[in-house]
């Protein structure tokens, strides 16, 4: 067991963090962060908007400020961003503020879950696969390597994953006050 009051998921984009980090606050009764919605909410602008008037540097920039304000609360389920375990000190944060949930998928469920995403700045490109494949070589070990516990992914519903990564986290995780 690896006691914290936090749970965060990490994971590439379309890997389910929203969807199932809901399932799990609702579960474990804990109020749900998302930290893209975040950042969108208090910026006023979308995560495309950023990109494109500041550049990724400026999203990450911004990415990092909010995730130290809400890695600090205590009892909360929160979904990262795809890319936030890019910068150190977030994965420092990361893993010093909670119990951190790799979600897995591969590229073929990205593809199929997000053919029709046109929101995400770093898939607004015409080699979609390719670029996901980039990704995943630059950030798996990433995650790999911050994450407590790792939760394969299948092609299923959100319920039934949530069900799944419940068992799963019961087995390797206890809310510490």
């Amino acid at each position: 067991m690896n006691p914290s009051p936090n749970l965060f998921l990490v994971g590439p984009t379309g890997a389910g963090k929203t969807s199932i980090g809901r399932q799990l606050a609702e579960h474990y009764r804990m109020p749900f962060v998302d930290l893209d919605v975040e950042i969108e909410s208090r910026c006023g602008l979308t995560i495309s908007t950023i990109f494109e008037q500041e550049g990724e540097a400026g999203f990450r920039a911004r990415e990092c400020a909010h995730l130290d304000e809400f890695s600090l609360q205590k009892g909360i389920v929160l979904a990262t961003g795809a890319g936030a375990v890019l910068d150190p000190a977030n994965r420092a944060l990361l893993r010093e503020r909670g119990f951190v949930m790799w979600l897995q998928v591969s590229v073929d469920e990205q593809l199929d879950r997000l053919e029709h995403d046109r929101q995400r700045p770093l898939l607004a490109v015409p080699d979609r696969r390719g670029r996901l494949e980039t990704l995943a070589h630059d950030r798996l070990p990433l995650y790999e390597a911050l994450a407590d516990l790792a939760f394969p992914g299948k092609h299923e519903p959100v319920e039934s994953a949530a069900a799944r990564a419940i068992a799963l986290i019961d087995q390797h995780w206890s809310c510490a006050p």
